[in-house]
C-alpha cells in the first residue's frame, strides 16, 4: 500500500471517528482528546509530510491519553481512534512503514505500547508481530559499557531522561506477555543506572542525560552529566517509572530498588513545584531566572506520576496534595477553550535535546529556552490527558473503599493457548482485555475503591471470608473444560453461610448450550431463583435490536441507563425470598434476593464483559457501560454497612 494512500485511509477513519455521534458533557481528558484527535489528523503534526504518515513517538503519548479516557468512558469510538493511528503503519506481516530499526533510536519504542494493547483487545497477530520487531530492536540497541541503553545511534555512549519512557515501559509490556522473565533485571538495570550517572544529592534532581565517553562538548568532564535540570525529561522518568511498575513482578528483588527511585523522584518533583501556580518550571531549579516559564508537559508529566503513584500505593497519599495542587494549576495555567466541547493545551515546548547537527544543542539554560513553545503540542496533550484521566478517576467518589470483589475461578476454568504457545487461563477474568474479559468491569470496581481478587479453589465460608462480593460466572461444560468443577450441595452450602452472614453473591449464567445450568441451580435455588435452560434475545449478525432490552424509569439498581443489549439469556423463575429486578416482555431477566445479612443478583448472561461494555461493538444507544456502573453502585450498598 502506497503512503499517500495510507495517509488518506488514516485522515478519513479519524474523521469519522470524530463525526458518528453528538457529544455529551466531556471532562477535560476527553475534550483535549477530541481536540488532538481533530488537529493531528489535519495539520500533519503527526503525520508528517506529503508522502504519508512517519513513525513518531509523538503520537504514541497521544494515544496513551487515548488508552486512558476509553478505559475511564468505555467511548469506543477512541478505541478506534487508536487502532487506525496504528493501521496506517502496518501491513499484515506487522511491517511498520517509515520505522528504520537500524537507526536504534529509542524513541521509535514508545508506539509499541499501542501495539500490545491492540493485540491484547482484538487478538490481531499484525500487531504483536510489529510489536516484536521494535522488541528485538531492543536486544540489538547499542550500549554504555555498564549495559545501558544508548539514546540513539547517532548519540553514542549517552543515555537521556527521555529514553526511559520510550522504551522501558513497553520492554516491561512485552516481556510480561511473552514470558521473557530475564528482561526485568535488564529493566531495572536501565532506572539504576539513569538515576545513579544523572542524579544530583544536592537537590534530588535528575540531570537530562549523561555522557559516558565525556567526550560531547556539553558533558561535564568529570561526571559526563548534562549542564541543567529540564522538567520534560524528569517528568518522562516519573511517568516511565509507573508505567514500568504496572508490569513489573511483585516478587522481583529489584522491585523495591524502583519503588526508591520513584519516592527520591518524586520528593524532589514536589520540591520544586512552584508554590504560587502549583506547577513546574521548564529549567526546574531557576524559577526566578529570566526568561524561564512554567511549562505545561513537564507539569503534567508530574501530576501523573504522582497521582498515578498514589493510586497504586507506590506514594504515600501525602504525595496526592502536590497532586492536586499541580492539577489546578494545569487547568488555569495552560487549558483555554477552544469551541465546542474542546479545549487547548497552552506553553508545551516544542522539542529540547543535546548534541546533534546542524544545530548543536549544548544544554545550556540559553538554549532550553530558546525552543519554540506552541499550543497542542501532541507530547503536551498526551501528557496531560494522562494526567487529566488519572486525576478524574481520583475524585470519583469511593463508596466501595475497603471492600473486596472476589471473581471465580474455580467453576468457571478455561484455559487458552497463549502467545507464547503454552495453556493461560481466559474467560471472563480481571486481567483479560479481549472480548472474553473482565478487565473493564474490574476497572470499575477498583474505580469506586473496591480491591478486585481471584479465587481459583471451591469456595468455603474460610476462603470467602476476606471477600465482600463474590462473583461467578459462566460455569462450565464438559464441552468447554475437561473435568470441570460442577457445583454441588457442599458447595452451595457454604457459599450460602457466606451469603447470610453478609455476602453479596453475583451469579453471572449464560444460555443453555453455553453454561452448565442444570447442576448448578442448586446454588440459586437456595435464595428462590431457578435459571431456566433456555435462550432468549437470539441475535442474527448485527441486527443488535433483537438483543434490545429497554429498563423503565425507577430500576432500583440501574438507575441511569436506559438501553441495554443482552443477547442469548437464561430467563429466570423468581420464587420468595427473590424478587424480580428487570422484566421484559413477561420473562424475568435479573432477580435479587435478601438472604440473611447478604444479597443475590442474578441474572442468565456473562453481560458486564468487555465485549459488551467497551464501546467497540454496540451502537450508541446501547448503555452497557452506564449500567455496569449502576450494578457496581448497587452492589456496594449492598454490603452491611454501607447500605
Amino acid at each position: 500500500m502506497k503512503k499517500s494512500i495510507l495517509y488518506k485511509a488514516a485522515a478519513l477513519i479519524g474523521f469519522s471517528i470524530l463525526t458518528q455521534s453528538g457529544f455529551a458533557q466531556k471532562k477535560l481528558s476527553e475534550q483535549l482528546t477530541l481536540t488532538a484527535m481533530e488537529q493531528l489528523w489535519q495539520d500533519t503534526t503527526v503525520l508528517k509530510g506529503p508522502k504519508g504518515p512517519r513513525w513518531s513517538y509523538d503520537m504514541g503519548v497521544v494515544l496513551e491519553g487515548a488508552a486512558a479516557v476509553w478505559r475511564n468512558t468505555g467511548d469506543g469510538k477512541y478505541f478506534k481512534y487508536i487502532q487506525s493511528s496504528m493501521d496506517a503503519y502496518l501491513d499484515k506481516e506487522g511491517n511498520i512503514t517509515t520505522y528504520k530499526p537500524d537507526d536504534f533510536n529509542i524513541d521509535n519504542i514508545k508506539n509499541g505500547r499501542s501495539l500490545l494493547l491492540l493485540f491484547k483487545v482484538t487478538g490481531q497477530q499484525k500487531y504483536l508481530l510489529a510489536a516484536t520487531k521494535l522488541y528485538d530492536q531492543l536486544q540489538k540497541q547499542p550500549r554504555t559499557k555498564e549495559g545501558g541503553f544508548w539514546h540513539k545511534k547517532i548519540y553514542p555512549n549517552q543515555m537521556w531522561l527521555d529514553g526511559l519512557y520510550m522504551g522501558e515501559p513497553f520492554y516491561a509490556e512485552y516481556a510480561k506477555l511473552m514470558k521473557k522473565d530475564a528482561a526485568f533485571d535488564d529493566i531495572a538495570k536501565q532506572f539504576i543506572l539513569m538515576e545513579k550517572n544523572s542524579r544530583d544529592a544536592k537537590t534530588g534532581l535528575l540531570y537530562h542525560g549523561y555522557d559516558e565517553s565525556r567526550t560531547e562538548q556539553w558533558a561535564d568532564k568529570t561526571t559526563g552529566r548534562s549542564p541543567n535540570f529540564w522538567g520534560r525529561a524528569m517528568g518522562w522518568y516519573i511517568m516511565a517509572l509507573v508505567d514500568v511498575l504496572d508490569n513489573f513482578p511483585a516478587n522481583h528483588p529489584q522491585r523495591k530498588e524502583l519503588l526508591a527511585i520513584l519516592n527520591r523522584t518524586a520528593t524532589a518533583a514536589v520540591k520544586y513545584q512552584d508554590p504560587k501556580s502549583g506547577v513546574w518550571f521548564d529549567i526546574l531549579d531557576m524559577p526566578a531566572r529570566k526568561g524561564n516559564y512554567l511549562e505545561s508537559s513537564a507539569s503534567s508529566m508530574f501530576v501523573y506520576g504522582l497521582a498515578k503513584g498514589v493510586r497504586k500505593g507506590w506514594l504515600a497519599p501525602s504525595f496526592m496534595a502536590a497532586a492536586n495542587k499541580g492539577y489546578a494549576g494545569l487547568k488555569k495555567e495552560f487549558i483555554e477553550k477552544a469551541g465546542d466541547e474542546r479545549v487547548n493545551l497552552t506553553k508545551t515546548v516544542s522539542v529540547s535535546g543535546l548534541g546533534g547537527k546542524p544545530k548543536y544543542r549544548d544544554g545550556s539554560f540559553d538554549y532550553y529556552i530558546s525552543e519554540k513553545v506552541i499550543t497542542n503540542d501532541p507530547k503536551g496533550m498526551g501528557a496531560f490527558v494522562c494526567a487529566a484521566a488519572e486525576m478524574e478517576v481520583d475524585q470519583l467518589p469511593k463508596p466501595g473503599k475497603g471492600l473486596t470483589v472476589t471473581v471465580d475461578n474455580f467453576f468457571n476454568n478455561e484455559y487458552m493457548t497463549g502467545p507464547t504457545g503454552d495453556k493461560i487461563p481466559f474467560h471472563y477474568l480481571w486481567e483479560e482485555d479481549d472480548n472474553n474479559g473482565f478487565s473493564l468491569f474490574g476497572k470499575v470496581f477498583n474505580d469506586a475503591g473496591v480491591k478486585t481478587t481471584t479465587l481459583k479453589t471451591a469456595p468455603t465460608t474460610s476462603n470467602l471470608k476476606g471477600s465482600n462480593i463474590y462473583i461467578i460466572v459462566d460455569p462450565d461444560t464438559e464441552k468447554e473444560t475437561a473435568n470441570p468443577n460442577f457445583m454441588n450441595a457442599a458447595h452451595a452450602k457454604q457459599i450460602s453461610e457466606w451469603v447470610k452472614a453478609g455476602g453479596v453473591l453475583v451469579l453471572l449464567l449464560n444460555d443453555a448450550g453455553n453454561c452448565e445450568i442444570s447442576k448448578f441451580n442448586v446454588l440459586p435455588e437456595t435464595f428462590g431463583i431457578h435459571f431456566n435452560e433456555d435462550s432468549r434475545n437470539k441475535v442474527q449478525g448485527t441486527n443488535f435490536e433483537q438483543g434490545a432490552i429497554k429498563i423503565t424509569a425507577g430500576n432500583s439498581i440501574f438507575k441511569t441507563a436506559k438501553k441495554v443489549y443482552i443477547k442469548e439469556i437464561s430467563t429466570i423463575v423468581a420464587k420468595s425470598p427473590a424478587v424480580s429486578a428487570l422484566n421484559d416482555k413477561g420473562d424475568v431477566i435479573v432477580a435479587t434476593a435478601k438472604y440473611g445479612k447478604g444479597t443475590v443478583f442474578a441474572v442468565g448472561d456473562p453481560w458486564f464483559y468487555n465485549e459488551y461494555i467497551d464501546g467497540r461493538k454496540l451502537p450508541a444507544e446501547f448503555e452497557n457501560f452506564k449500567a455496569t456502573n449502576d450494578l457496581v453502585n448497587w452492589l456496594i450498598k449492598q454490603v452491611p454497612g454501607k447500605r
